[in-house]
């Protein structure tokens, strides 16, 4: 803070440690004094380099220095690029998190997973509550999007109202009957909002976001046409409107409906338990019950929808599942958009079944999948409605952000107004004006298996360089003290060369790390790192020459 007429003006830092210039991973921070509150803790998927990686989430080191500041975790919604890092990130932040029921019933399900239920401190709130967090009050506003419960937030902070939109569009006829509250949108437009940060995923896209109830239309055509089918569908385990949908079309079918992949249980396990999701009883069985009911009486809902390796519907379309196989009696509904960089697991997917005789539509055949996301013309909306002082287009990667910044200059907001910022970088703002002022620590943290952050870019490179060219390992024995040759060398390959056709290149390979050693021991050179790197580099100028590659080379060498 600083004096200004002999008064205290008030700053106001905004940070986002992921979520821009990147699909996922959603976490942004606003500080304020010795406050600082956290809107959203996502995780995001790996790129193609980053070979054995399962999950990628935000660089939280400056929270970890700040922990003391932290009045909470607000979530908008229950997807995993807003809540999927918290069983991560609440391991070193011990502070609340506040979110609707259905949002706060999937992440208790994923803490347990974690062994974090019992000390996470969760706070439940309502579309409509305001919580006191330090200098910051935050409100909770209803919107839409694919899964119900979810809120942007209204912000009252020293230097005015900032408004975080978090996922959204506007569905006139939705699925729970609730639509974006509008009225109270406006009202806090009309108070005045300093800043406004609103998602960019489907700026590039033209009108409106369809309905979620024109996806039920299409399953109410699909099962009148298939009767003679058993009907698969594959959705996000999070869209409880589009399982409601499902489930209600295949009761009124006189389909037995079973649901598979842990994820799906799950979500569909806590929409039951609070209230978002029922159905006629006995329309749900087990998944080991299918076998009691001819297939086409039967609708499974599955994950997979992304194609991902271990999911049931891959397991199921490549003969991997222990309890269902697809063939000729099967139709496959993929219920979802390909996420980018997912396009061609999906295609596998696709390809698979078809050539198994399987029945496929998707959403380039059918009308199976509407966005969750506001197009061009719902944000559009919400800068109406706001009509914010300063903007930061969040939520997309950079083409996304830009497009979204020339659309609000078609508004007639002024583009020094406008930042498209990089993640870790500082905007502060005071009651006069808003400015780029620093950058902190972010960045991407690694999950691979139970090790989180362990993997660095050293690894990767190895791991990219095996995964090219493979690996020669080098072994030998040498008697330091008298400088001989005791054993070896050995030469084995992993992933370079089928020895077996490969002879003469191994024993040349073997002959050259032989002179390596020989040359080093005659000349007296004894140190460990010379040794091993006089045989590398030998070693890597031959089998180039030969072969145009480059393995990875490993001596071990021992002494006696």
């Amino acid at each position: 803070m600083k004096k200004k007429n002999n008064r205290i003006t008030p700053k106001l830092r905004v940070m986002a440690l992921g979520g821009l210039n990147e699909i996922g991973k959603n976490m942004t921070v606003l500080e304020c004094g010795e406050d600082i509150i956290i809107i959203d803790c996502g995780l995001g998927f790996p790129d193609d380099d980053m070979l054995g990686i399962d999950l990628v989430i935000p660089d939280i080191s400056y929270l970890e220095q700040n922990v003391k500041k932290i009045r909470g975790i607000f979530l908008t919604h229950g997807h995993e690029d807003h809540i999927g890092a918290l069983p991560y990130v609440l391991r070193n932040l011990d502070v609340p998190v506040y979110g609707t029921r259905l949002t706060l019933g999937i992440v208790r399900y994923k803490l347990e997973e974690h062994g974090l239920s019992s000390t996470a401190l969760l706070n439940t709130v309502t579309a409509g509550d305001k919580i006191k967090a330090g200098c910051f009050e935050i409100e909770f506003i209803h919107v839409n999007h694919s899964i119900a419960d979810a809120c942007c937030l209204a912000i009252k902070t020293p230097v005015g109202n900032v408004v975080h939109s978090g996922d959204f569009k506007l569905d006139l006829t939705p699925v729970d009957g609730g639509m974006m509250d509008l009225t109270r949108l406006g009202e806090i437009g009309r108070e005045g909002v300093t800043l406004l940060m609103c998602e960019s995923t489907n700026v590039e896209q033209p009108g409106f976001t369809p309905s979620e109830r024109l996806v039920g239309r299409s399953f109410e055509n699909i099962f009148m046409q298939n009767s003679d089918k058993r009907i698969v569908v594959a959705t996000f385990s999070s869209n409880v409107h589009r399982v409601q949908q499902i489930i209600n079309t295949s009761a009124r079918y006189n389909r037995k409906v079973a649901i598979t992949g842990r994820s799906m249980l799950n979500i569909v396990k806590a929409a039951v338990d609070l209230g978002y999701m029922s159905f006629p009883k006995g329309v749900l069985i087990d998944i080991n019950e299918l076998s009691r009911y001819p297939k086409n009486q039967t609708t499974i809902i599955t994950t997979g929808s992304q194609g991902e390796p271990m999911s049931a519907l891959h397991r199921m379309t490549f003969g991997g599942h222990d309890k269902i196989s697809l063939g000729m009696e099967d139709l496959v509904v993929i219920s979802a958009h390909a996420i980018p960089g997912n396009e061609k697991l999906v295609g596998n997917i696709i390809n698979e079944l078809m050539r198994n005789g399987v029945s496929v539509f998707h959403d380039r055949v059918v009308e199976v999948h509407v966005s969750g996301h506001a197009r061009e013309q719902e944000i559009k909306l919400m800068h109406a409605l706001i009509k914010p002082k300063y903007f930061v287009p969040v939520h997309g990667e950079f083409k996304h952000l830009m497009r979204h910044k020339e659309l609000a200059m078609s508004m007639g907001e002024k583009e020094e107004s406008i930042f498209v910022m990089e993640i870790g970088q500082m905007l502060e703002i005071d009651e006069n004006s808003a400015k780029i002022n620093g950058m902190v620590p972010a960045g991407k943290v690694l999950v691979d298996g139970y090790g989180v952050g362990d993997i660095g870019n050293i690894v990767l490179r190895d791991r990219k360089l095996l995964s090219q060219d493979g690996i020669i390992i080098v072994v030998a024995t040498v008697d330091i003290n008298g400088l001989n040759l005791v054993s070896g060398p050995d030469v084995v390959s992993r992933g370079f060369v089928y020895v077996r056709e490969s002879e003469a290149l191994m024993e040349g390979a073997r002959n050259i790390a032989y002179q390596a050693l020989m040359y080093c021991l005659d000349n007296g050179v004894t140190e460990w790192n010379q040794l091993k790197n006089r045989v590398r580099d030998d070693l890597s100028k031959y089998l180039y020459a030969q072969t145009k590659r480059k393995p990875m080379i490993l001596p071990i060498i021992m002494n006696v």
